[in-house]
């Protein structure tokens, strides 16, 4: 095989080109996809499965019938390979029609709560814990096969149904491998190209091995790792993957000592196979458990390269701290300056802190690791349902509002103050109503809808013949993520100045703008116009973000106040609760069911964004990156759930505060000041406000959204507009 950067830039080149032709099928053929971007491969014919039903509902529940269907799934999966690739294989879609919650198991006694509250509740939500991927590369499948027979002898189970699902998904996967094998051999055979025929033959040989065996090599751990992600897509998108540089860097030490690994473009062309493979998201850098040194290595900088050259959605993350190696630092920067977006920014202090006052030691705290949109686990060990909650701040206020204005009784004052109470009794109600939901989803989760991938991956539910979600490892802590912050506090703030203490507003005449969303859509042109002047001087107050602020002081109480709910109290069956503050793109489903807010929002519009300020806060915008990470760090929930800091940054504006030097700063500054993570975007407001115009000028472009990395042309125009209003805010 040719070697070089040009060979194996030319490789990595192809991979990029069908990385957007896939795009391109994929919107053609099911349309937006506001969600992080994946590996998932256009197929233009059917797929002849049909599940086996165990239910009368015609569903498939339960472990022996998701086994069994996901071995079918496996048997009828396409084979895919990318001549250019160092890795074989692709996933497709879902396994079709199996999983979920057999009907009578559902909470039917809890949705009217939930949609009186706007809640996203997460019952049922699958794969968001974090695997530890070496138990797989110690053991490959033939071991994990091995040790799920091993332990059915043991435990001698009654009902064998959880052994023999994941013996099922073993099998099933050693079968696809071998499948592979088989086409690839009949790809070598007719390939006139000696490089394309070596790589092909390489890639026999890998999965050959790989079928029965454990990685020995970089080449074919990365292939376990690519056969991972795509069983783990297909079990209802699963995206977590550990440590990345940490885990290949005994593969890639042992392949420069033998020689076999002669040229770092190589390893940086794997590397970029196995982001072309899927997106999963993974972590490089960061502290060792106790503290005493960084974790780069030579494979953290050949991923961060792998990501650079590739210049396709990826999801890596560094984490940032004290000891953080200062080349990779840079470098991670520069290269978010040269490509628009990149790593996201982990950040040790506050994430490792605030969950080590959970209660563990701070050594145990440090291994959690960055694998999802928002959010950190420990690697094998825990069980959190992370970010599949959103807690909506947004409604309580609105149903307190309605309550007082509703209350006829000439002894009950129209006031701030009994607007908090009844706020406050209202978020207490819905905190409550979502920790029913976590106990009722761990009565049940394990009997209808088991994780039967990351079981593999995990310490516990195999030794034991337990799900992960039933007592299969040792640590529960849940989350719940607050979505909404800033559009409650302005309200607040808004109603404090202009009703109560300028009295520029009734309190009547606020409740009848609000119930007639500020006139927007009125026939009467007059009605319209002082609907919109009503409007402008509710929003136009100190929001939340400009610092020193009522909103600000709002922020803080609300905060604190769901804290307190969320973390001072178990659930009923003793479950710790941890809060964070953050969105994904659910501000837009949950504002569209949402009245207008005293902050100027119309009725429909989005709410805010994770803890960060609304676009806008603060007039001029020069000043607004400083403040609005000082308004993230003050309302960080405190407990290892993070709150997110998004920062949109003009390229010009950007060089013009302070260029690489400054974003380094800056992102230093947060994790000492305690914050958890910090998302950029660097790109041209020309080029992002042609690209909304217009997506397909430039196809190419990827951004951070709300943690995930993306294709822009793939999302929306609503969740494109996050982004514009974001980059237009910084003028």
């Amino acid at each position: 095989m040719k070697q070089g950067h040009d060979a194996y830039q030319q490789r990595i080149d192809v991979l990029r080109k069908t990385k957007m032709e896939h795009t391109a099928q994929k919107l053609e053929q099911t349309g937006y996809f506001n969600v992080d971007d994946d590996g998932r491969m256009p197929w233009p014919e059917p797929i002849p499965f049909t599940p086996k039903s165990n239910h009368p509902s015609g569903g498939c529940y339960g472990a022996r019938s998701i086994g069994e269907n996901f071995r079918a799934w496996l048997d009828v999966h396409p084979v895919y390979i990318h001549p250019q690739s160092a890795l074989a294989g692709g996933w497709i879609t879902y396994v079709p029609g199996v999983g979920g919650w057999k009907p009578e198991d559902r909470p039917a006694h809890l949705r009217p709560l939930h949609k009186k509250y706007n809640l996203r509740p997460g019952i049922g939500a699958q794969n968001h814990l974090g695997p530890d991927m070496k138990i797989g590369l110690d053991l490959g499948w033939g071991g994990l096969l091995a040790k799920i027979r091993e332990y059915r002898a043991l435990n001698q189970p009654t009902d064998t149904g959880f052994y023999d699902a994941e013996e099922n998904l073993v099998l099933g996967v050693q079968d696809w491998i071998k499948r592979h094998v088989t086409k690839a051999r009949e790809m070598a055979a007719v390939e006139s190209d000696p490089a394309i025929r070596a790589n092909l033959l390489a890639m026999v040989e890998t999965n050959e091995w790989l079928v029965d065996h454990a990685p020995r090599t970089l080449r074919e751990a990365c292939q376990f790792l690519a056969w991972f992600q795509c069983i783990d897509r297909m079990w209802g998108r699963g995206g977590a993957l550990s440590q990345l540089d940490e885990l290949l860097r005994p593969y890639y030490e042992a392949d420069v000592a033998a020689g076999r690994l002669v040229d770092d473009e190589e390893a940086v062309w794997f590397l970029a196979s196995l982001f072309f493979n899927d997106t999963h998201y993974s972590q490089i850098g960061g502290p060792t458990p106790d503290g005493s040194r960084d974790l780069t290595s030579a494979m953290s900088f050949i991923i961060l390269e792998a990501t650079h050259r590739l210049k396709i959605p990826s999801n890596i993350a560094l984490r940032v701290h004290d000891g953080l190696n200062p080349e990779l630092f840079r470098l991670a920067v520069k290269y978010l300056f040269e490509d628009g977006t990149g790593v996201c920014y982990s950040c040790s202090k506050g994430l490792d802190e605030g969950y080590a006052r959970n209660g563990v030691p701070i050594q145990l705290a440090r291994m959690r690791a960055k694998v999802g949109c928002n959010w950190t686990c420990l690697p094998g060990i825990e069980y959190p349902i992370q970010d599949c909650t959103r807690q909506c701040l947004t409604k309580p206020f609105l149903l307190a509002f309605e309550e007082m204005m509703a209350n006829v009784d000439a002894n009950a004052s129209h006031s701030i103050d009994a607007l908090w109470e009844r706020y406050a009794a209202h978020l207490a109600i819905s905190v409550d109503v979502m920790k029913q939901g976590f106990d009722w989803h761990m009565d049940h989760h394990a009997a209808n809808h088991i994780e039967i991938v990351l079981n593999l991956f995990c310490h516990g539910p195999i030794e034991r013949g337990l799900d992960v979600s039933a007592g299969g490892v040792d640590i529960y802590r849940l989350t719940f993520d607050g979505v909404g912050l800033a559009t409650v506090a302005d309200s607040f703030a808004a109603i404090e100045q202009r009703v109560v203490n300028e009295k520029r507003l009734t309190w009547d005449e606020l409740a009848d703008w609000l119930a007639r969303d500020f006139g927007r859509g009125d026939s009467d042109p007059a009605v319209v116009k002082d609907g919109e002047r009503v409007r402008l001087m509710l929003k136009n107050i100190a929001r939340f973000g400009t610092g020193n602020s009522r909103a600000d002081a709002w922020a803080k109480r609300i905060e604190e106040t769901y804290v307190d709910l969320v973390r001072g109290t178990p659930t009923a069956k003793g479950f710790t609760v941890i809060p964070g503050l953050f969105s994904h793109g659910d501000v837009i489903g949950i504002g569209k069911e949402l009245s207008a807010t005293p902050n100027g929002r119309h009725a429909g519009d989005a709410i805010s964004h994770s803890v960060d300020p609304d676009p806008g806060f603060m007039l001029g915008g020069g000043s607004a990156p400083t403040a609005k990470s000082n308004a993230v760090i003050a309302m960080q929930p405190g407990w290892g759930n993070s709150a997110p800091l998004q920062i949109d940054f003009d390229k010009h504006l950007a060089q013009e505060y302070g260029g690489v030097e400054a974003i380094e700063a800056m992102i230093k500054t947060h994790n000492a000041q305690g914050g958890t993570l910090v998302n950029i975007n660097v790109i041209s407001k020309k080029q992002v406000l042609e690209a909304h115009a217009d997506p397909e000028k430039y196809p190419d472009l990827v951004v951070r959204v709300t943690g995930y990395s993306a294709y822009f042309k793939m999302l929306s125009p609503e969740y494109r507009q996050q982004v514009v209003d974001r980059i237009l805010a910084e003028d």
